[in-house]
This record gives structure tokens, sequence and C-alpha cells, in this order.
């Protein structure tokens, strides 16, 4: 999928075997069907791509010339003022680097594949792993500077291409995987980003099991199914949606749990309530601390809560209040229209790298109003943010790859 100012991306199936010694001896069986791709890397039997910029070339030349250790160089554009070290691979980061890196590892794109390189978080153009449980992309420059000189363009004429986190190889030329990474990206995240709200590790695929979701006041079933997180048909255990949650007390969550994901919404705008707007909010506050793992609990568990413009000024500081985070504004705009929007407030990573901050309330305040006097918008509250649940993917199992852009 490309998009204006959006990287564009290549499919590549295949083992990239890297530092295999050019007169190694390889016999492949050609009436074989699934015969894998094997590049050596450093022939020249396929033609590069153009030659990093000076920058990135510098790394190799420190690395290998100067003898510098790659921990002292930002492995994400070749700079020499590291701040911090790379969370997934070997090397420094600079701090413009790393506040990218921040801002975009866990954004994805609505074909279900992150966003950026795994290892910059830029590039121009991806290259996608092709293992069906993994979500990462890398770019060409990367590729090439910490790689070797021409792999992107070989890794593009492959097919069925592993990338660097799943090989079971650490080492690609000087791209070295950390030992543990997925704990060194949670410490990472907990060292240098400006958030209260804590971040979990990501489970191994092995290891994921199919999310267990609360869905309170709206129902999230069918956005969760397409995203291939819930099965048609699936155990009603899966997911438990309550309208009203009056009477429900913490025996009744406990007996229902546990789960992994809390949803809730206020009603649509359009939509008879039954309630004061700012009762959803109190009662989503009283159950979501039913529903939380108990301190100290390693087990990842995330909450959503979506206003659909119907929340007070004074109704929003008490869910910010409540919550202990700000909200963010996702917005439905076709050409310079805005058609639709939500004020949204979650710890599920990148929500707030995607959106903006909170916006204009009189422009909100003025969209509030348009709605109420038209009919319902085409895309409902939970289309909206449906795309904000794929960094689940790196936590829970999911049971498709087929994704729909819209319901």
């Amino acid at each position: 999928m490309e998009a204006d100012g959006a990287p564009s991306r290549s499919r590549c199936l295949s083992c990239l075997l890297v530092g295999v010694p050019l007169a190694a001896t390889l016999v492949l069986d050609p009436e074989a069907e699934h015969s894998p791709d094997i590049i050596l890397v450093g022939s020249s039997e396929l033609s590069s791509p153009p030659s990093p910029g000076p920058r990135r070339d510098l790394i190799a030349y420190e690395v290998k010339v100067n003898q510098r250790d790659i921990e002292d160089v930002c492995i994400c554009c070749g700079s020499l003022q590291v701040h911090t070290q790379h969370p997934l691979f070997e090397g420094g980061m600079c701090a413009p680097c790393k506040d990218k890196f921040l801002e975009c590892l866990f954004l994805y794109d609505d074909d279900g594949y992150q966003s950026y390189c795994s290892i910059c978080c830029a590039g121009e153009t991806l290259l996608i792993c092709e293992n069906p449980d993994c979500t990462r992309c890398y770019c060409f420059e990367c590729v090439d500077t910490l790689v070797g000189p021409g792999t992107s363009e070989k890794v593009h004429a492959m097919s069925n291409w592993v990338c660097f986190l799943c090989l079971p190889f650490p080492r690609s030329g000087l791209l070295q995987r950390r030992r543990k990474w997925r704990s060194g990206l949670k410490a990472f995240y907990d060292r240098e980003a400006e958030s209260p709200l804590e971040m979990y590790k990501t489970v191994p695929v092995w290891k994921r099991e199919p999310i267990r979701v609360l869905s309170l006041f709206g129902n999230i079933k069918k956005e969760l199914t397409s995203l291939g997180f819930l099965e048609d048909g699936s155990k009603p255990g899966r997911l438990k949606h309550l309208d009203d949650v009056t009477n429900v007390v913490r025996r009744d969550v406990d007996e229902w749990g546990p789960f992994d994901l809390t949803y809730g919404s206020t009603p649509a705008l359009g939509h008879t309530c039954d309630h004061p707007p700012g009762w959803y909010v109190y009662q989503f506050h009283r159950i979501l601390q039913y529903a939380r793992p108990p301190p100290g609990s390693p087990q990842p568990f995330f909450w959503m809560f979506v206003d659909n413009l119907v929340l007070t000024e004074e109704d929003l500081d008490v869910a910010t209040r409540f919550l202990e985070t700000d909200p963010v504004t996702i917005q439905d705009v076709h050409g310079r229209t805005v058609q639709n929007a939500v004020h949204v407030w979650s710890n599920i990573p990148a929500v707030k790298s995607r959106h903006s901050a909170l916006v204009s309330q009189e422009e909100l305040f003025l969209l509030a109003q348009d709605r109420q006097r038209m009919k319902p918008p085409a895309q409902g509250p939970a289309t909206l943010v449906k795309n904000c649940f794929l960094p689940l993917r790196e936590y829970f199992k999911y049971f498709s790859t087929e994704l729909t852009s819209s319901l």
C-alpha cells in the first residue's frame, strides 16, 4: 500500500543468509518446488541500488576502518552524538532518532504492517517480513548500510524473506539482534518515553493467547473480528459485551474475566442517552478498576475509552484526571471536510503518535452540532478507532491476516 508521504512497500519471501564465504559452493535441486532463494552478500549477481547518503555510509567506515564500537554510532543516521542504545539491534541512537523511534515504532497501516522501518523508523521504500506472525518492515537504506551494499535489491528479488528479528541467527553484516530484545524494548520505553502509562513487554509468537475483551456500552466485536483478533462464531467468553453496568460489582467481573482489553464509549451522536454523558466516564472508570490485573502482574492489560463528542468540557477534564492521560482526537476526513471525530483515552501503544492532540473545542462543538442535525455518519465511532487496536498484534494471537480498511 502506498500513500502520499508514506513509505512504499515491497513484499519479499525467503531467508537472507549473511556472512557465507563467496567461495562456498551451493547445490540446489532445480526440480524442487520450494527451494529457498539464497543470497551471498557481497556478490555482484544483482544490480545495486543508489548508495546511502554520506552520513549513513559513515557507519561502516567508522566500525570497519576506524574500529569504533558500533554502540558509539547511531545506526539510524550515522551520527556520533549518541544519546542511548538502540533497543532492538546492537548500536547507538542519537537524541533526534530516539524521539522519532518512540513516536513511530508502533504505528501501523491499514494493511496490518508497521508503517516505518524497525531500525530507523523512517525510510522511503520498505521491505516487509513475510513471516505470517511478523508485521515488521525495513527500509532499503538501513539494509544496504548495515547488512551490505546492494542487499535491498537482492532481498527485493526474493520470495519468502524472513526479517532480522525472525531469523534463527542473530547477525547479518553489521546488524546484530540484541539478546532479550523484548525486555530491552520495554526498558527503553520506560527510560526514554515521557509517559505516565506503563508499556508492557511484547509477547513471543508461541506464547500469545487469544484476547479476552470486556466491551462496555459500545460493542467492538465486529471491529476486532475484522482485524483477526476474534474468530467468527468464537466462544462467548472471548468478548463480554454490557450495555448497562449499573448493578455490576467486582465479583461479577472476576467471574467473567480475566480480561486483556477493556473498552468503553459514550453513545454516538444522534442516539438516545439513557444517562447523562458523564455517567459513562464514571462507570467505565469503576469497571476498569475491577478488570485490571493485580498490582505487579506481568500480564499485558489494555484499555480504551471513546467519547463521541457528547462529553462537556467539565466531563473531559474529569475523564483526563481519572484515566491519567490526555485524550487525542481521531477524525474521519473526506477531502477537506471532517465527517466525524472522537476523543480517545488509551494505553495502547502509539495511539497518541498516530493522531493529533486535542483540537479546538470550538471546532468540535460545531461539528457535534452538525452531526446532531444530520443522519448518523457512515463510519461508526468504533470503526474510527479500529486501527488503533493493530499494535495489540505484538501481544495477542490473531486468526487471519486479511484486513479490511472499512467494515
